[in-house]
């Protein structure tokens, strides 16, 4: 874990933290041996595991005397900052000194934000840390990411993940039928409110797919994506977090329903009007909205949601999808 190199270390260029607005854009910052970015003409910059010491001298009457300075493993970003990667157990003031005489290191470099990254079994660390002046970024099942902004002026790192995304479902069949589920928890729980299917977005799940899952895991019915009609966006919703939903339509590949045990109390396929004579989704404003777009959808009234269209992209090496409005952009001259 600990190397040694020059004094000479490779200076990143300035550079914006808040150009990222998710955590999971920064995650970049946090490849294990390496840091991969993609430059703006397209090609890529590898930046490697850089110091774990440095030597430094001084001059005396009888000749020099040579000092090596005990550093942190740590990975230079492209964004003048830098990432630890702690996987070895460390005795608590080991660690102690090593930060220390890291962080007075990386200051003279004129690096700005310090990550380090700790896995659950370091967590005897974690107290160091804080009291060198780090604090908690975010947390994983399985590791603490830590942060410190050592560089003078306003910190610019990026926030943890500002949202969660959701998804709910509209199936509807050939007899204008709605598959509708009550839940057995949450809010809905007892009351006898037939909803739509909904669900949470997994982590590196695509939108399109986790309306499938969602629908498929309450009630057992295959569904394609058409598209997506609407979403919205609320704040505080779950632990201070702002949440974005996504309201799909889809189209059914089977009809036969069992419902989750674990999660639904009922599932059914119910009339499109007999849903909407729900007192609930009578009084509540948003629920009417969505049923006035889906209506817009099925009734030929010229209404186009968001189609999906697999794209690449130079930013990731992942695949990805872009949701568009298909009809206008066909009609449209450009």
């Amino acid at each position: 874990m600990i190397r040694s190199v020059s004094r000479s270390a490779l200076l990143c260029p300035p550079y914006n933290y808040s150009r990222f607005i998710f955590s999971a854009a920064a995650r970049h910052l946090f490849t294990p041996k390496q840091v991969l970015f993609r430059g703006t003409g397209g090609g890529r910059l590898n930046i490697r595991a850089m110091a774990a010491s440095v030597s430094s001298s001084s001059g005396k009457a009888n000749g020099e005397v040579q000092q090596e300075v005990k550093l942190l493993n740590g990975v230079y970003d492209n964004y003048g900052g830098v990432v630890v990667q702690m996987t070895e157990s460390m005795d608590s003031k080991l660690f102690a000194s090593l930060i220390k005489s890291s962080l007075s290191h990386w200051k003279q470099e004129g690096k700005k934000g310090v990550w380090i990254k700790l896995p659950i079994e370091l967590v005897n660390l974690v107290e160091v840390a804080v009291k060198e002046g780090f604090w908690y970024h975010h947390a994983e099942p399985t590791y603490l990411m830590l942060v410190n902004w050592i560089h003078g002026g306003a910190n610019t790192l990026p926030a943890n993940a500002s949202h969660r995304v959701g998804v709910g479902a509209f199936v509807m069949n050939e007899k204008r039928e709605v598959l509708v589920v009550q839940e057995k928890s949450g809010r809905f729980r007892g009351t006898g409110i037939w909803k739509f299917p909904t669900g949470v977005v997994d982590q590196g799940e695509d939108i399109c797919k986790a309306v499938v899952r969602e629908v498929k895991e309450e009630t057992s019915i295959d569904t394609e994506f058409v598209e997506v009609l609407s979403f919205r966006q609320s704040h505080q919703s779950f632990f201070g977090k702002s949440d974005l939903f996504f309201m799909c339509m889809m189209r059914p590949l089977s009809f036969d329903i069992q419902k989750q045990e674990t999660e639904i109390e009922a599932a059914q396929w119910m009339l499109l009007e007999e849903y909407m004579a729900q007192p609930f989704v009578q009084k509540e404003g948003l629920l009417k909205h969505i049923i006035d777009i889906c209506l817009a959808k099925l009734e030929g009234g010229g209404y186009s949601g968001f189609s999906l269209m697999p794209v690449t992209s130079t930013f990731s090496d992942q695949n990805n999808y872009l949701y568009y409005n298909a009809g206008d952009l066909k009609c449209s001259k450009i």
